[in-house]
């Protein structure tokens, strides 16, 4: 495994994430701007968590815990730097933070078309659950 540095995002970041999203991360969502992550930090400073190897940003996790469940979302490592350790190393700090805040159960937004993420995240010990589905309904236009 490379050597990590794995911290919170700061408001100087935001700019790199959005960027870095366009090149790691698979498909694109709503709050996918900069308005929508400076709100994410603003509310929870700790929620969306970095991984830097010597200076340059390599991944990314959003750990959002609501008081009630914990949520895991754009868990993305940089294309050249997948299969180094980087998003366990995330995926860890992640749930680390959430035991830390009393969580007991993650659960993590993952696309269906994406079978290489699928096979991350079983390594990782998540499973599908097949008797939910997810709704949505867009409250802005």
């Amino acid at each position: 495994m490379i050597e990590l540095r794995i911290r919170a995002a700061r408001p100087a970041d935001l700019d790199a994430v959005l960027a870095f999203w366009k090149t790691a991360a698979e498909g694109t969502s709503i709050s996918d701007d900069r308005a929508g992550v400076e709100r994410l930090v603003t509310r929870d400073p700790e929620a969306l968590i970095l991984a830097e190897h010597e200076g340059e940003l390599v991944g990314t996790v959003i750990a959002g815990f609501d008081g009630w469940r914990c949520h895991l979302y754009r868990l993305a490592v940089h294309p050249e730097r997948r299969r180094q350790g980087i998003g366990s190393a995330l995926l860890a700090a992640a749930e680390e933070r959430f035991v830390e805040l009393g969580g007991r159960r993650g659960d993590a937004m993952v696309l269906v078309r994406n079978e290489r993420a699928h096979h991350a995240w079983r390594a990782a010990g998540y499973a599908p659950q097949e008797q939910w589905r997810r709704w949505t309904k867009p409250l802005t236009d």
